[in-house]
């Protein structure tokens, strides 16, 4: 297991010499010994260059690598002893599950008694014991990804495993099988996890620290909470949630945040920046109220969606629109009524040059 240090910059193309030239931003990061965590952001945003930079798959052009304090920023995937499991599995299919677990260990020339132990270890830890004399080749896209995942975990002295979108040859039915699976391996042998996504269920359900990456740069690090109430951008806030956070642009005022015709009154002792912020606040926390209620916008219903569980409500006030997430009663409501929803509270945000205000 390791501690993983970054401090670094990454250009594909030489001399870079602004933000847009860089694949990577400057950027410090510190991966604990034994954490699970994700990388996030849509694609493009430089995940994978960061992981194929860890691994050393990729030397950063600016700055280091360290590995428990070791600089091993031109060191080789085998001497830093990484696992790295990729999108599509990297296996044999005319060898066994058996065959395919050893490979790692045979290479290193480990006693035949020791692999054929640590071989049924991992077995039984991927719950694939009665399979071991299987060719791959006749296994499902699940089961041949745990057999890549094995490999990585075969060798008792691997520093981290990473992980690059390994899910998204799974079928959707068995992806949360797999993730309950690598979660489980985590638990059980506390390895170094870092783990590349898109997807924000893949991240805040295995990761104890995901790093939201937008155009090069980590714009937040945090735990689930963390990044679903209390967003540092606006980026997060838009890429965490289904749907993402409402941004409501207005003016703060002393004692009030102005929107539109409405002067929503602030709470005791809170203060804002003077000027113009943007409020956020989640569908999961817009309320709806009585008419006239102190603090309420009425808004003009655009859309009722009616999901079983909920009902999402898209609603307009001055040029702006809000998603609230509702009870199944509000199914009823219709396009072109008029409702009142609660947008401040203690759940709210605001945003100043889409940097969170404090």
């Amino acid at each position: 297991m390791a501690r993983i240090e970054l401090d670094l910059a990454h250009a594909y193309a030489p001399n870079p010499k602004q933000d847009s030239d860089y694949a990577l931003l400057p950027l410090k990061m510190t991966f604990e010994d034994g954490g699970a965590y994700a990388l996030l952001g849509p694609s493009g945003c430089g995940k994978t260059t960061l992981l194929n930079i860890m691994s050393g798959l990729l030397v950063p052009s600016q700055g280091s690598v360290r590995f428990d304090g070791e600089d091993v920023t031109r060191a080789s995937p085998q001497a830093r002893n990484i696992a790295q499991v990729f999108q599509f599995p990297v296996i044999y299919d005319t060898m066994t599950v058996a065959e395919n677990l050893a490979f790692p260990l045979r290479n290193r020339r480990v006693a035949k008694d020791k692999i054929t132990k640590r071989v049924g270890e991992i077995a039984e830890i991927l719950e694939m014991s009665g399979q071991l004399n299987q060719l791959a080749a006749n296994l499902a896209a699940d089961q041949k990804q745990k057999i890549s995942l094995g490999r990585g975990l075969v060798r008792p002295d691997v520093s981290a495993v990473l992980f690059d979108e390994p899910l998204t040859v799974i079928d959707p039915h068995l992806k949360w099988q797999l993730r309950r699976k690598i979660k489980q391996i985590h638990h059980e042998l506390k390895l170094t996890m870092i783990y590349v996504t898109h997807d924000q269920v893949e991240a805040l359900t295995f990761a104890d620290h995901v790093v939201v990456m937008e155009r090069g740069r980590a714009v937040q690090i945090g735990s689930a909470a963390e990044l679903f109430e209390r967003p540092s951008h606006t980026f997060v806030g838009h890429f965490i949630g289904s749907p993402g956070m409402n941004f409501l642009t207005g003016q703060a005022q002393p004692g009030r945040f102005v929107l539109g015709d409405a002067a929503l009154p602030l709470a005791a002792g809170y203060s804002l920046p003077l000027g113009e912020l943007k409020l956020g606040v989640r569908p999961e926390y817009v309320a709806l109220v009585a008419p006239h209620t102190l603090g309420a916008l009425p808004m003009t219903v655009v859309q009722v969606q009616d999901v079983g569980t909920h009902v999402m409500l898209s609603a307009n006030y001055a040029g702006q629109n809000v998603k609230a997430r509702l009870s199944s009663d509000a199914a009823r409501m219709t396009p072109g009524e008029t409702v009142w929803l609660q947008v401040l509270g203690e759940h709210s945000c605001f945003y100043k040059n889409e940097e969170i205000v404090a």
